[in-house]
């Protein structure tokens, strides 16, 4: 198995990036925040999982190994496949999870496109204490980024937002979640313009 990509990073999209690893491309799926922490020529390194199906092999990458486990815990849940998954932590970091799963917040689960009132309480039910205790303090995981608007928007703008746009978003994310750390303002920032669309 893939476990871990290392290379330079040759292109980004809004849901993937391709690593150069030895000459091979491999292309990447990731959340927002993930694919935000990476530039284009820059070296990357992601903690990965390969997803074996009949017709495919796909990589999902993850910058830390917690976002990886978490990843493939949820997949342990019935219904719950790699891109409902990834969609779960590109709005809730591993421990706004753990805090949602043990106050038995549906509302919070909901949050996540794909996932109706059933699938929360079933994600709630089923994941139990799979995820271990809340590593982090407050709204922030343990590994969280200081606040910094700039950041926001220089990582909207480097997945193809206009800057303009990406600077409204991140005022109305910092309105929602004041004193929000990066990934909790730009994952905010990312349901805001995906509304506008």
């Amino acid at each position: 198995m893939i476990s871990v990509v290392h290379g330079e990073v040759l292109m980004l999209s809004t849901e993937a990036a391709v690593i150069d690893v030895n000459g091979i491309g491999l292309r990447v799926l990731a959340t927002p925040a993930t694919l935000a922490t990476l530039t284009v020529g820059r070296e990357a390194f992601l903690h990965t999982a390969l997803v074996v199906r009949e017709d495919s092999l796909t990589l999902f990458g993850f910058v830390d190994l917690d976002d990886r486990e978490t990843f493939e815990i949820l997949q342990g849940v019935s219904g719950v496949g790699p891109r409902i998954a990834l969609a779960i932590l590109a709005v809730h970091t591993p421990d706004l999870l753990r805090r949602a799963v043990h106050n038995q917040d549906a509302a919070a689960l909901q949050r996540v496109s794909g996932i109706g009132k059933k699938g929360a309480q079933r994600l709630i039910l089923e994941l139990g204490t799979k995820l271990g205790p809340v590593r982090g303090s407050g709204q922030a995981s343990a590994s969280a980024t200081p606040v910094g608007s700039s950041d926001v928007v220089e990582a909207l703008v480097g997945l193809g937002w206009p800057e303009r746009d990406a600077q409204l978003a991140c005022d109305e994310a910092q309105a929602q979640f004041p004193g929000g750390d990066v990934p909790t303002l730009l994952r905010a920032s990312l349901q805001v313009l995906g509304s506008r669309r």
